[in-house]
Order: C-alpha cells, then sequence, then structure tokens
C-alpha cells in the first residue's frame, strides 16, 4: 500500500510539474502598430470607395477583458483624396473639384471576437484565430486647402487575429468612418448641390484597410493556479 500510495503521489507530482510548464499564460494588454489602405466618399467620389486610395499607418493598445471581450485605442495618420473627374455625377456649372489631405484619428474601440481567443489548455476552448466585430468613438483632425476641420467620427467594421506565438499577433482589419462634417474634401466641396447636410446627407466616409501586428505583456495571474 505504502508503495502504491508513493507511485501514486509521484505520477500526481509529475502530471501537476508537466501542466504547470505547458499552461499558456494570460497577459492583461496588446500594443503594436499597422500599415494599410485608405478609401474615401464624398462629394469628390460619390460610388467607388477605392478610386483614390491613400495609404495609413497606425499605433494600437489593447486591454483583453476576457479571450472575447477587448477594448483597443487606436491612433493613425492617414492620406485621402478624391477627383469629381472621375464621377459621373455632374455638379452645378459642370464644375471640377479635387482635394488631397493628411489625416489625424484618435478612437476608442470595443472588440468582439467570435471564438475564444488564445493558446492553451482545451478545456477552455481557445483557438489561436478569430474573426471579430469592432465599433466605437473617434475624432479626426484634417486639412484641406487651408482649411483646418475637427469631426467626431462613428468608426465601425470587420477583422481578424490569428497568434503566431504566445503572445504575438498578427490581424487584419477593415473599418469604414462616419465623419460628422462634410469638409473633409475641402470647404467648396461642402454643399455643392444645395442640399442641407444631415446624418445620411452630404456627410463625408472614409476607411482603413490595415494589417497589424502587437505584442502582448502584462501577466494577469502569474502564481495563481486556479482561474
Amino acid at each position: 500500500m505504502k508503495r502504491l500510495a508513493t507511485i501514486i503521489l509521484l505520477t500526481a507530482l509529475c502530471i501537476g510539474a508537466s501542466q504547470k510548464a505547458t499552461a499558456q499564460e494570460d497577459y492583461r494588454f496588446d500594443a503594436g502598430g499597422g500599415i494599410g489602405m485608405t478609401g474615401y466618399l464624398g462629394d469628390a467620389n460619390t460610388s467607388s470607395l477605392w478610386s483614390n486610395p491613400g495609404i495609413d499607418g497606425m499605433l494600437l493598445f489593447r486591454y483583453m477583458r476576457s479571450p472575447r471581450i477587448a477594448f483597443k485605442t487606436g491612433f493613425y495618420v492617414g492620406t485621402l483624396s478624391g477627383n469629381t473627374e472621375d464621377m459621373t455625377d455632374v455638379l452645378p456649372d459642370a464644375a471640377q473639384f479635387k482635394f488631397s489631405t493628411t489625416f489625424f484619428e484618435l478612437c476608442e474601440m470595443f472588440e468582439f471576437n467570435f471564438f475564444n481567443y488564445g493558446i492553451g489548455e482545451k478545456y477552455r476552448k481557445l483557438k489561436r484565430w478569430s474573426p471579430y466585430i469592432t465599433g466605437g468613438l473617434g475624432a479626426t483632425v484634417w486639412t484641406t486647402d487651408g482649411y483646418t476641420g475637427v469631426a467626431v467620427t462613428l468608426p465601425f467594421g470587420i477583422g481578424a487575429k490569428y497568434k503566431i506565438n504566445e503572445r504575438l499577433n498578427l490581424g487584419l482589419e477593415f473599418l469604414m468612418k462616419k465623419t460628422f462634417s462634410d469638409k473633409l474634401d475641402g470647404t467648396m466641396l461642402s454643399d455643392p448641390h444645395a442640399i442641407k447636410s444631415g446624418f445620411a446627407k452630404n456627410t463625408d466616409w472614409y476607411s482603413t484597410l490595415s494589417v497589424t501586428l502587437s505584442y502582448e505583456f502584462s501577466k494577469r495571474c502569474a502564481t495563481c493556479n486556479y482561474r
């Protein structure tokens, strides 16, 4: 009996040591950056989002509340442009306009992963990749033809994450961003059809399509054995 008890105890200790050595650590924060492409919809482009693509760079800081929920702060810098000569729509007096600008955006986003995102114990049903939906609130600053504007934005979209390893994440994200301004493309195009601006009319939109790389840090629970 003593020999059997010793064998059972040693087996249990070996299993426990093995589990501790291979267990996935949870991290609370994620930081990184990315690059990508921008698109614009407004009075200088009413149909094709990618007719005058621009570029963007971004920084992100993410608080991971759980394998399903995260909160992200994003800072974007990008270029936008448009040209009414590319449109089928005809402006009054056959006027033609074009613009280009650089924007700066700061936003707070909520993310919901469709799967429990992570690498680790099978009982937690973690997956190495997950699509997600996201939405939030932001502010954008830009300058077009000498006019400097500031507007509230509503960013929303979809994305996907993949864990390269325990702490390194690769992402792809597409966001549409509604601006509460009709002057993103300049003051000359703020009201070309003499239609009063509203929530659904004459306000400008832009998009970002970004590839991101981020790194997790700050262990959530470095010593506890029960989650």
